[in-house]
């Protein structure tokens, strides 16, 4: 197979490990590692734009942006600078001091998304978190609901984070297994059925919480106006509406955000990954200003949460989505690859969907496995990770170029044609 693959020759980084020179391989990250998480077998040393090259030199097409987070590209010049001029400024001091940076950014943050308050975190899991603290006090501040007994809503196939909360609101059961007791007061309902979230709301019942699209899911579309009904709905039971948009926000679906494809308007916003500019862990919890004043001094916070450096950063990325209009790009681009990945004719593909530029490929798993996929990808110079051992996706930085896309699709085309040859002489 021609695998039109472009190599670049630059130094490996090396380090001493009592007195010995070693080189950076995975066979370090297995002996000193936990073992959760199953890497694809490639060393990742430099970052540029739409390109990422491993310690042998060799460049791929990141078309994973580390799960939303890298929208604004590898390194983004604008973004380095203003880290690095912060960073010799001040980068933490904790929340017991003012900054000069993080007013500016919350403001910005406000302002884009419509909500009236923010609270900074790091990671989107700590927003999460955040947000079911909010979400459960007010109910017990407005609407009466009795101490201990609030409810959340959450959906079936959710990627809400990993603490042991959230983990009790997941429907995975590799994430459960080995973890519990779990919380009391969670609930999980059909993803895309609005009835069954009429049906599970009582008076109990805080929040609903909910991914616009689901991203680990499987880059599951929810049917057309689902979201402005279950808007309705908890308007209607005075539920508060939470969406997290950590994977879909800041124009990663061809929105701002992707409730703003349906006009809805949450009580409650949890943003994260692009918030960091691919730089560093950065992330908010956005509300309605009734919802966020459960909050006082003292009843939540972070030591990094809103540090400097974080909010100049954030502010950064922020600028850069709005000015070089990224989420106008990946309308624009999503429609055009999405049309082109469902032109690739091979019967190992069940299900070509996305919204913007988050794709999956749905592949028949029953012939070939999700991961064998990956592994081709990564053998033409294309970056890409599987979800439940099913889908295959393509969610690249917003600043990649058409014809980068392109050339994505004509690799893609080939690995499944390889494959499709393959498969027919097995069976």
């Amino acid at each position: 197979m021609d695998l039109g693959v472009e190599y670049s020759r630059f130094t490996v980084p090396v380090f001493t490990l009592n007195g010995v020179i070693m080189t950076v391989e995975p066979s370090l990250e297995d002996r000193y590692g936990a073992n959760n998480y199953h890497p694809l077998p490639v060393v990742l040393v430099r970052g540029e734009g739409v390109y990422v090259w491993d310690n042998e030199g060799r460049r791929y097409l990141d078309m994973m942006s580390a799960y939303s987070a890298v929208s604004h590209g590898h390194c983004n010049p604008r973004l380095v600078s203003v880290l690095t001029h912060q960073a010799q400024k001040l980068a933490v001091v904790s929340r017991a001091f003012h900054t000069d940076q993080l007013g500016p950014f919350l403001a910005l943050a406000c302002e884009l998304t419509g909500m009236d308050r923010a609270l900074p975190m790091n990671t989107g899991t700590e927003a999460v978190e955040t947000a079911l603290k909010a979400a459960r006090k007010w109910a017990y501040l407005n609407k009466g609901v009795a101490d201990g007994q609030a409810e959340i809503i959450a959906c079936q196939g959710n990627f809400h984070g990993r603490s042991i909360a959230i983990v009790g609101l997941s429907s995975e059961p590799q994430y459960r297994k080995g973890f519990g007791p779990f919380p009391a007061g969670l609930k999980i309902i059909p993803y895309g059925d609005a009835d069954a979230l009429a049906q599970a709301i009582t008076t109990r019942t805080a929040a609903f919480l909910v991914e616009p699209i689901q991203g680990e899911g499987g880059i599951v579309l929810p049917p057309d106006g689902y979201l402005a009904r279950c808007a309705e709905i908890c308007r209607e039971c005075r539920v508060l509406l939470l969406a997290d948009e950590v994977q879909t926000g800041l124009g990663r679906t061809g929105r701002f955000l992707a409730c703003d494809h349906e006009g809805v308007k949450p009580d409650g916003l949890i943003l994260g990954k692009a918030l960091g500019g691919g730089l560093l862990p950065v992330s908010l919890f956005l509300a309605r200003d009734q919802l966020m004043r459960v909050f006082g001094p003292g009843d939540h916070g972070s030591t990094f949460g809103g540090n400097p450096l974080a909010a100049a950063v954030g502010l950064e990325a922020l600028k850069i989505i709005t000015e070089e209009g990224l989420a106008e790009r990946s309308a624009e681009l999503g429609r055009e690859f999405l049309e082109s990945l469902r032109s690739i004719r091979s019967s190992l593909i069940r299900d070509v969907r996305g919204r913007g530029l988050f794709i999956g490929i749905e592949i028949h798993s029953e012939r070939v496995a999700a991961r064998t996929i990956c592994e081709r990808l990564l053998d033409v110079g294309i970056l890409s990770k599987e979800t439940h051992d099913t889908v295959i996706r393509l969610a690249p930085p917003l600043t990649i170029r058409a014809d980068q896309l392109q050339d994505a699709v004509e690799r893609i085309r080939r690995v499944f044609e390889v494959l499709e040859r393959s498969v027919r002489k097995v069976s």
